[in-house]
C-alpha cells in the first residue's frame, strides 16, 4: 500500500538518495509525489535525472509536503530549521535522521509548529537498499506515526523501534558499524596479499566469504559462537588464527569502537543542545 500525500527531503545527500531510491522502487511513493531540497543545483538535477522527482534550491515546497525527512548534517540543523520554519505545521510528520539530535533539541527549533516528530538512525546500506535503522517517536507522534516512518526505512532494509535512550547506543553500534566491516574487509584483504594471493583474488574470496558468513548467519539463527566452533578444528588452521586475533585483544578493539562513537554521538547531542541553549 503506497503512502499518501508528498513526501519532501531537506537535504539531498547520499542517506537522502538511498531514501528515495527505496520508496521509489519499491512503490511505496511515487516519483512525482517526492521533493528533494538542496542548495547545490548539480545535486538537484543528479536527483531529478535519476529518481523522476522534484527537486528545489530553498524549501518553500516544504510546506505542501504532509512527511517531511531531515537529511542534513547535525552541525547545521538548527540553522536549517530556522531558515525553513515557516513551511512546517501541525499536519506534518517530520522524521530526523541527524546523529546524536535529540527529540528536544528538535521540538525547541519547531516550537508551535505542532508537527510530529520521529527520530530515526539509519546507516549506508541503505544504498543498496540492506540499511539497518532504529526509531523513536516524540511527545506528538502517534503509533501509527512510527509505524508510518518505519515503511519507509523498511523500504531500504529492516528497522526496529526503540526508546530515545537507546539511540545513541545504535548510533555507535549499527550506524557506525559499517566502517568497522569495511576495516576488516580492507584488513582481510592485505592478509591475503600479504600470504600471497593477487590482490583482486584476495578482494573477491574476502567480499563473498563476509556475504556468506552473514547469510548463514542470517539464515540459521545460530549463535555466532556456534558458528565459529564449526568452522574451527581441534588443532587446526582457523584455531591458530583465532588465537592471534584474541592475543591482540580483537572483540576488546570492537567493542571499545562502539563505546567511543557512542560517546561521540552523546557529545554531538550535547553541542548541539548547548548551542541552542535547551
Amino acid at each position: 500500500m503506497q503512502i499518501e500525500g508528498k513526501i519532501g527531503f531537506l537535504g539531498g545527500g547520499r542517506m537522502a538518495e538511498a531514501l528515495i531510491k527505496g520508496i521509489t522502487e519499491s512503490g511505496l511513493v511515487k516519483s512525482e509525489n517526492v521533493l528533494a531540497v538542496d542548495p547545490a543545483a548539480e545535486r538537484c538535477q543528479i536527483l531529478a535525472d535519476q529518481y523522476g522527482i522534484s527537486t528545489a534550491g530553498e524549501g518553500k515546497g516544504i510546506a505542501d509536503c504532509r512527511i517531511v525527512i531531515l537529511a542534513v548534517k547535525p552541525q547545521v540543523m538548527d540553522k536549517v530549521l530556522a531558515i525553513n520554519f515557516a513551511h512546517f505545521h501541525g499536519g506534518q510528520l517530520v522524521i530526523s535522521i541527524a546523529a546524536g539530535i535529540s527529540l528536544d533539541f528538535l521540538e525547541s527549533c519547531l516550537l508551535g509548529r505542532d508537527c510530529r516528530l520521529v527520530r530515526v538512525m539509519p546507516n549506508t546500506p541503505a544504498l543498496v537498499l540492506e540499511g539497518a535503522s532504529a526509531l523513536c517517536g516524540g511527545s506528538l507522534a502517534t503509533a501509527g506515526d512510527l509505524e508510518e516512518a518505519r515503511r519507509i526505512f523498511d523500504a531500504v532494509g529492516s528497522s526496529v523501534i526503540l526508546s530515545e535512550a537507546e539511540m545513541d547506543a545504535v548510533t555507535g553500534l549499527s550506524g557506525s558499524g559499517p566502517a568497522y566491516v569495511f576495516s576488516f574487509i580492507e584488513a582481510m584483504i592485505d592478509g591475503g596479499v600479504k600470504v600471497g594471493l593477487a590482490r583482486a583474488v584476495a578482494e573477491k574470496l574476502v567480499l563473498q566469504t563476509v556475504l556468506g558468513s552473514v547469510r548463514l548467519a542470517m539464515s540459521t539463527g545460530e549463535h555466532p559462537a556456534a558458528l565459529r566452533a564449526m568452522v574451527t578444528s581441534p588443532g587446526g588452521t582457523t584455531i591458530a588464527g583465532l588465537h592471534e586475533m584474541e592475543r591482540a585483544g580483537f572483540q576488546g578493539i570492537i567493542m571499545d569502537a562502539v563505546e567511543a562513537a557512542t560517546c561521540r554521538s552523546r557529545e554531538l547531542g550535547r553541542l548541539a543542545a548547548e548551542k541552542k541553549g535547551v
